[in-house]
């Protein structure tokens, strides 16, 4: 008989203790791989890589809450800036390419951020060498939509299908009469256009309500526009145009109901949330940055360092603590199964003075006791391992749909594959002891007792 099979029968004899054993064993390392899977998960959502874009401008404020509302779509937007500057970026020579980006609702249904823009956001690459793959057309009128593989794949929806929008992001708040059109699906990008909804953004404005009140627009500019006086000029110029416009159709009874959608907003009116900007080259981007910031209008952020620092300063903390508090589980179960073998040698006597007598080597008694250890720390990562991820896939929807966070629970770690050979060490060391107590038993004491 080989010496894991007398270490196996020998468990099998312990069930009830040997099972305990190794579960606090399976229980560790089921921690270790969640909490190793979803830190992965995390990281891939933050990778650097996922942002396609050098800079992105919007309101003073936060870089990281600037950041996390235009590419990761977490945080709210801080405030609007003037359309008029989308424009001006435009006009930079520095600048390749410049999409405005407009936040504000949500769909009714799941809840998923809807974002204006242009097409020229799906004509870029949203990564480093990844392109968009669309389903579809693109989108011709005010009120078609195009939308990510998450969104089509928790409500139910594909091409032709119709929904509604609500103002804001809060249960029981407004809801428009307008109805959206699918007209494209993305496919799966592991990013978080896979859970937005993307309108025109000529549509977005024809909404009632996303445009600037007109009571609140002239303040607006010249706080925004007040040391560029020529600029502010040709708005306000722009705005009381439009302001007579509206005097002379509601003199004359025309309605500008904004159900019919017939008008359009002047630019005076309309706001941006954000602008992702790519430039010619590195050097661009570092002077741009400084100009605009320079300038306390807006506020430019290179997209790499506030998730840089939010990944080395908060999560990495927060990784290495649980990875840190399930390795002392770990080690305490290795523990658990050096006080039971260890006790168990008392018991054992007698079963290895015979395996002796019956011309077992000192080696094998010394190998048959390693090899429980070894069986007991081994059994029960492999089960801890399945149960991890089995339970990573069972709660993959659920956390997908409360956090957004793309889990790929079937994605397995490189340091899992460190995790097996720590545990065989593991079981080395917790069972060295008790081999030696058994290696060193004396043949004739042990069948006298």
């Amino acid at each position: 008989m080989s010496v894991l099979a007398i270490a196996w029968k020998s468990i099998r004899q312990r069930a009830l203790a040997s099972s305990l054993t190794s579960l606090s064993i399976a229980l560790g390392v089921m921690l270790m791989v969640v909490v190793l899977t979803i830190s992965a998960a995390i990281e891939k959502a933050f990778d650097q890589t996922s942002v396609g874009y050098d800079l992105i401008v919007g309101p003073q404020g936060s870089d990281l809450q600037l950041v996390l509302s235009a590419v990761y779509r977490i945080q709210p937007p801080i405030e609007n800036i003037p359309y008029q500057y989308l424009k001006t970026l435009r006009d930079d020579r520095r600048i390749t390419a410049a999409v405005p980006l407009l936040f504000g609702d949500v769909t009714e249904e799941g809840a998923f951020p809807i974002v204006g823009t242009t097409p020229q956001y799906f004509e870029l690459d949203y990564a480093t060498n990844r392109s968009f793959r669309i389903r579809g057309k693109r989108i011709n009128s005010f009120f078609d939509a195009i939308i990510g593989s998450e969104v089509a794949r928790a409500n139910g929806w594909d091409l032709g299908s119709q929904f509604t929008i609500r103002h804001g992001g809060a249960e029981g708040t407004h809801v428009h009469d307008e109805k959206f059109t699918v007209v494209a699906i993305l496919e799966q990008t592991q990013t978080a256009n896979d859970r937005t909804v993307f309108l025109n953004v000529e549509g977005f404005y024809a909404i009632a309500g996303h445009e600037k009140p007109l009571d609140e627009v002239e303040d607006r500019l010249r706080k925004f526009y007040g040391s560029e006086p020529d600029v502010l000029a040709e708005l306000l110029t722009e705005l009381d145009a439009h302001k007579a416009h509206l005097a002379e159709d509601e003199a004359s009874g025309v309605s500008h109901d904004h159900h019919d959608h017939s008008h359009e907003t002047p630019d005076c009116m309309k706001e941006l949330t954000s602008v992702l900007v790519r430039t010619r080259s590195p050097a661009d981007a570092i002077f741009l940055q400084a100009d605009i910031n320079k300038s306390f209008q807006a506020r430019a952020v290179n997209p790499i360092r506030p998730i840089r620092k939010l990944m080395d300063n908060v999560l990495g903390n927060i990784r290495k603590a649980l990875v840190v508090l399930t390795a002392m589980i770990i080690i305490v179960s290795g523990v658990s199964i050096f006080v039971s073998i260890y006790n168990s040698m008392s018991d054992r006597r007698r079963e290895i003075g015979v395996m002796r007598a019956l011309g077992a080597s000192r080696t094998a008694v010394f190998s048959i006791v390693l090899a429980e250890s070894t069986l007991l720390c081994l059994g029960g990562g492999v089960f801890g391992w399945l149960i991890g991820h089995g339970l990573t896939i069972a709660a993959a929807p659920a956390v997908i749909a409360r956090t957004g966070l793309l889990l790929d629970a079937w994605a397995v770690t490189p340091w899992e594959f460190i995790l097996f050979p720590v545990l065989l060490v593991l079981a080395i060391v917790v069972g060295f002891l008790p081999a030696l107590t058994a290696y060193r038993t004396n043949v004739a004491d042990a069948l006298q007792g």
